[in-house]
């Protein structure tokens, strides 16, 4: 079988090198109707059986495969016939072949009987519609591979696109998206499409009518944005932010990064977003930032405050300061703790409410069977209970990680106290000195008082008021213009020098 090259070095031949057939067919050997096919076609036709390769075994077999596949159709999506269900059925029927070959003939007939898949293109509106999907990705937390969740929303008509990274996809996950979101692109769309969450929606009716969620209506009435339902199992109706997930993990997350937290994760996920606005999206003459300025100013102004992204629980306080919440306990301050109190989950913080108040807030546990203590909380119990300091856990957690300082003043309190409990009571004084200062502050307090000596709850009490002394310190006094003055500090000046500078000052404003 002649090869291209052979084709176009015998058309060379004999149209430009014009030579005629009979010494073509003397120089290469090939036949006078191969010479002719290569004069007819630039090069030669594809290969195609002339009749279909034999099957002796399955052959007999093929009509009754068809008629299954025809009849799989017909069946629920979840419920047709595998390749193997078929492999069994015409086992039945006497097939003595292998199953792979079952497998390729119902493939053959699978792709052959299958449409391409094609999709119209479309043009959007500034500010008229945006589009948000969930997915997961893998990066490196605290020194450990953990996957993560990410909210991804993309403005149709500009293209730009935000995403942030949560613990799960729970409902208030879901709507602090929303919010970020709207922040990021400064206004809020007219209508997004979703997959149908259950954050969303409660019950999916006829055609695209959704029974939604309460508390997702009382979202989209805060906001005013409609919200549109894809059809179930069809992605492509937005595919847009579809394509984003994948391009997210590609090109923001990849190698995987190495982060300590979820702020600092969000953080490098908003850098990307920023980064890549300056990109062109394909067959747009613009950047995606420059046809967001564009649609800005259509987008629905943002309201005087976000919206309340919590759920919230009636808790109950136990025997030990603590109100539980998905298996977790958070500790109260044991002060102003009453028996009934409501609990707010963030996605990434807890609030705990007393009478209309904010009285304690916790970085949100996501494990199971956690004690979330904040040893603060703790202090006017310790106050009571001097013999417990020893044995508190909310302390023991806590001195596993304070500096040596604090354990220096507290052998220097037990060292020069009439009692143990004397002690303990000064040195729980100086820690509730945490409840009004930052941390560091009072940690460097500590040390100072440390490293002077003033190792008593008065002497850390001043040399905190020594660190938060904001009284400017004055320049050295300039007496280059003086230097009689300049030797004030060996001997003191005669007093007449003073009438000298009194009379200056007379004449000066005479």
């Amino acid at each position: 079988m002649l090869t291209v090259t052979d084709y176009a070095r015998i058309r060379y031949a004999y149209y430009v090198e014009k030579k005629s057939m009979k010494e073509i067919e003397r120089r290469w050997g090939h036949s006078y109707w191969t010479i002719r096919k290569a004069l007819d076609a630039p090069e030669p036709a594809p290969y195609q059986r002339e009749k279909a390769k034999e099957a002796p075994v399955l052959g007999a077999y093929k009509a009754r495969i068809e008629e299954l596949l025809a009849e799989s159709e017909r069946l629920p999506r979840k419920q047709r016939y595998t390749s193997r269900k078929i492999y069994e059925t015409i086992q039945q029927l006497g097939y003595t072949g292998a199953e792979s070959s079952v497998r390729r003939y119902v493939g053959r007939v699978r792709k052959a009987s299958r449409r391409p898949a094609v999709f119209l293109p479309l043009a959007f509106d500034p500010d008229q519609d945006a589009q948000m999907d969930w997915g997961e990705a893998q990066v490196v937390m605290a020194g450990e591979e953990r996957t993560v969740q990410l909210f991804i929303m993309r403005l149709c008509y500009s293209r730009r696109r935000f995403v942030m990274a949560f613990p799960t996809q729970r409902q208030e996950a879901f709507f602090w998206g929303h919010v970020q979101a709207f922040a990021h692109f400064q206004g809020i769309p007219q209508r997004i499409s979703y997959d149908n969450l259950k954050t969303a929606v409660q019950r999916i009716l006829v055609g695209r009518n959704r029974q939604e969620q309460t508390s997702f209506t009382s979202l989209r009435s805060h906001y005013l944005f409609e919200s549109r339902y894809c059809t179930p199992g069809a992605g492509h109706e937005k595919g847009g932010v579809e394509s984003d997930v994948g391009y997210v993990r590609r090109n923001f997350l990849t190698p995987l990064p190495q982060v300590a937290d979820f702020s600092e994760l969000n953080q490098l996920l908003r850098q990307a977003c920023l980064t890549d606005d300056k990109r062109h999206p394909d067959r747009a003459t613009q950047s995606r930032a420059q046809l967001w300025r564009e649609e800005c100013p259509h987008l629905t102004p943002l309201p005087a405050h976000a919206f309340a992204c919590c759920i919230s629980r009636q808790v109950t306080l136990n025997g030990y300061s603590q109100v539980t919440f998905e298996t977790n306990r958070y500790s109260v301050p044991s002060h102003l703790a009453r028996k009934q109190m409501v609990l707010r989950a963030y996605p990434f913080h807890i609030e705990i409410v007393a009478d209309n108040q904010v009285i304690a807030n916790h970085t949100r546990c996501y494990d199971r069977q956690q004690e979330i203590l904040d040893p603060l909380h703790y202090l006017p119990l310790l106050a009571q209970r001097p013999g417990a300091f020893e044995h508190a856990l909310p302390l023991r957690r806590w001195r596993e990680q304070w500096p040596p300082a604090y354990e220096e003043l507290l052998q220097h309190l037990r060292s020069h106290c009439e009692s143990e409990s004397q002690a303990v009571g000064h040195f729980v004084q100086v820690l509730d000195l945490h409840q009004g200062y930052a941390a560091d502050t009072v940690q460097a307090a500590v040390e100072m008082a440390v490293a002077e000596g003033l190792t008593s709850v008065a002497g850390v009490r001043f040399c905190l008021d020594r660190l938060l002394d904001v009284t400017p310190s004055l320049p050295p006094l300039d007496l280059t213009h003086r230097p009689e003055l300049l030797l004030a500090n060996d001997e003191l000046p005669p007093l007449q020098r003073y009438d000298l500078f009194l009379e200056e000052a007379h004449h000066a404003h005479a």
